[in-house]
């Protein structure tokens, strides 16, 4: 078994050695994508894939072992890779072909986060924390390695759902666009929590509330291409708010401008759920999921209001969608689908206004999420 393992290894070394020295990607880029699963059974945590942008299609390379991977973060200049991990979050780091090395890990000092974030400067990772309500700042070094935890901030107030113990859970961190606020989006009690970083203090310094619809749930937000607007995905309602953004002398501004639903007739609306969401290299469309109905919608975003216009809400051949991703290129999409235990890729038709699959779906364990990035090849 390990001759078996040894060797394998040491093939696909030789393997990614001659691809990367092939004629035409010379000067090119190549793409990897990397998938987060759980580890409850036979997955070992995050399984690498070669990406074939032209083709829109995943191959499976290799598996990296790191528990219960819920979300994936990729550094700013690109040369790590952060992971949850049951102990708290895991660093590493990546070569030339996209294979990890671990460099180390910390403890959040809670329970295992569900959501990566970075900051605009690459100096703080950020943690969102769904089971104990937390929002978590880590030290990144400059040789890569995770520091210590610089702070942690536990979310207070109660909830308007029963089935989920009225208590908070933070179930997104992102930083506004021009990097000086954290977004922490509360699940929970319907709130977005807006922080500033005091480096002098090293301290999350709570800025202002962005209170949402009582029973909405929260659960995602992104923000537009140009920094303009923000668009959060609310999960029980499975509708997409868009939101005015704008950084003024007096702190961070939010306006709601336009609330739309993915699915045109929502049959089950008890149980269909927003699950993830995505906008478009180029900025013009915004892709979410949703589980229950188990189908992916697209908008067309206007570039000069941010509003959204719904083109198509089309079925995704799975289970359960948790996250969804789109090749660099914009023209495929990728489904993660959680409960079928399988990952399906789509052609985009953009003019017809449709998704074609790609094939039959890939087998992978309960997975998580998708994070697809370029390796700069020499």
């Amino acid at each position: 078994m390990f001759l078996q393992k040894l060797c394998d290894k040491i093939n696909t070394k030789i393997r990614n050695e001659c691809e990367s020295r092939r004629p035409e990607l010379m000067g090119k880029k190549r793409y990897v994508a990397y998938v987060g699963t759980y580890t409850h059974g036979t997955s070992k945590g995050i399984q690498v894939y070669d990406v074939d942008v032209e083709k829109g299609t995943l191959t499976e390379r290799s598996e990296v072992e790191v528990s219960n991977a819920s979300h994936l973060a990729v550094s700013k200049n690109g040369k790590y890779l952060y992971s949850i991990e049951d102990e708290g979050v895991a660093v590493f780091e990546r070569d030339k072909n996209g294979d990890l090395t671990r460099l180390n890990s910390v403890d959040i000092n809670g329970m295992r986060g569900c959501y990566l974030a970075t900051d605009v400067d690459g100096r703080y990772l950020y943690v969102a924390g769904y089971h104990d309500g937390k929002v978590t700042v880590v030290h990144t070094h400059k040789d890569g390695r995770l520091g210590s935890v610089m702070d942690g901030v536990f979310h207070k107030g109660l909830g308007s759902v029963a089935e989920r113990n009225f208590r908070p859970h933070v179930s997104c961190v992102k930083t506004t666009p021009e990097g000086k606020y954290v977004c922490a989006v509360d699940n929970g009690i319907d709130q977005v929590k807006i922080y500033r970083i005091n480096t002098t203090r090293n301290r999350m310094e709570l800025v202002d509330i962005l209170r949402c619809k009582r029973e909405s749930g929260p659960r995602e937000i992104v923000f537009s291409k140009d920094g303009k607007y923000a668009y959060i995905l609310f999960e029980l309602i499975n509708k997409v708010g868009v939101f005015t953004y704008k950084d003024t002398d007096k702190g961070p501004e939010f306006e709601l401008i336009q609330l739309v639903e993915p699915l045109s007739d929502q049959l089950d609306p008890m149980h269909d759920c927003g699950a993830a969401m995505t906008i478009s290299p180029d900025g013009k469309y915004l892709f979410t999921s949703t589980a229950g109905d188990d189908s992916v919608a697209m908008f067309s975003i206007d570039q000069e209001e941010g509003t959204l216009t719904k083109e198509f809400a089309l079925p995704i051949s799975g289970e359960y969608p948790k996250d969804i991703a789109l090749f660099p290129d914009g023209k495929h999409l990728a489904v993660v689908n959680h409960e079928s235990n399988s990952i399906t890729t789509f052609a985009i038709d953009y003019e017809k206004k449709l998704i074609v699959m790609k094939g039959k779906p890939m087998k992978v364990e309960t997975p998580n999420c998708i994070l697809m990035t370029n390796i700069e090849v020499e």
